[in-house]
């Protein structure tokens, strides 16, 4: 079997046996959704497509924190052994960080897809086209978001590391890429952190997607937050999308160098835990 083809099934695996991080991520998506989409349906009057522009930003928000939180797989793989079982093997590290990245961004790409089902029993207008560019965004953002996560996974080396470090990115991303509280509406000082988001850009894309908006003008779409002017340049959603997808080919070779250098011989092995993390019977 191919070696990343034999990491994305057992992650998958392992993530469907954890029936209470499945309902906990699931939950969490639909609790915002909800919340959104009643809460703060008024606030969004003036738009044609409130309800669209609402529901793609808590949609695209969900399959952001869901491919950073499940990077942590790879910090249970280290402390379990399993790690030190995959290098010893004829394995390119490559193949290792592409392997918890497709599967990161699969599972990432599913719940979005569930969440995506919800909106549209919510209100959410898409047609079949629609359906299948948005889950598209869905699979590229999230393998982007996978290798960001991966990286700051191998960089913190345990668990509560992470989940500092990863509360740290991703809140400020959160609020300021555009999708709960837009961008045209964000003091000045924000908008360097805004442009440098490569949440903000995956965001414009997926509700340029939502809205339909491919008849809107340059000037408009940078009114409704899909289109940004940075010192008279121009970035369209699609150029955006370049941006995010760049960003996360650079954060995966951030994370193939970090294995490469990384001595694994030197982790402890959790008591009683053989490879692949499972309690030792």
């Amino acid at each position: 079997m191919n070696p990343i083809t034999a990491i994305v099934e057992r992650n998958l695996l392992n993530y469907l046996r954890s029936k209470g991080r499945v309902f906990g991520t699931l939950f969490m998506s639909m609790f915002m959704l909800v919340m959104f989409s009643f809460l703060m349906k008024s606030s969004m009057s003036g738009l044609d497509a409130p309800m669209n522009y609402l529901i793609s930003g808590v949609i695209i928000m969900s399959v952001f924190q869901t491919s950073v939180n499940n990077s942590s797989d790879i910090l249970s793989d280290i402390s379990g052994g399993y790690m030190k079982e995959v290098l010893v093997a004829p394995i390119a590290r490559t193949q290792i960080s592409m392997g918890h990245i497709l599967s990161g961004a699969v599972i990432a790409t599913l719940q979005g897809v569930v969440t995506l089902l919800a909106g549209i029993v919510l209100g959410l207008r898409v047609n079949v086209l629609q359906i299948l560019l948005l889950v598209g965004i869905m699979l590229i953002s999230a393998m982007a978001f996978c290798a960001i996560g991966l990286f700051l996974a191998t960089v913190s080396r345990n668990s509560p590391a992470f989940q500092t470090i990863s509360s740290m990115v991703m809140m400020p991303l959160t609020f300021v890429s555009g999708a709960y509280i837009p961008t045209t509406v964000m003091p000045g000082f924000l908008l360097p952190i805004v442009y440098l988001n490569p949440l903000t850009y995956t965001t414009a894309i997926f509700r340029f997607i939502a809205l339909r908006a491919y008849t809107l003008t340059t000037e408009e779409l940078i009114d409704q937050g899909m289109a940004f002017s940075i010192g008279g340049c121009v970035i369209t959603p699609l150029m955006g999308l370049a941006i995010a997808i760049l960003t996360g080919a650079l954060f995966f070779m951030l994370c193939v160098r970090k294995f490469n250098r990384a001595d694994f011989s030197t982790i402890k092995v959790a008591a009683r835990m053989q490879g692949g993390g499972a309690p030792a019977r």
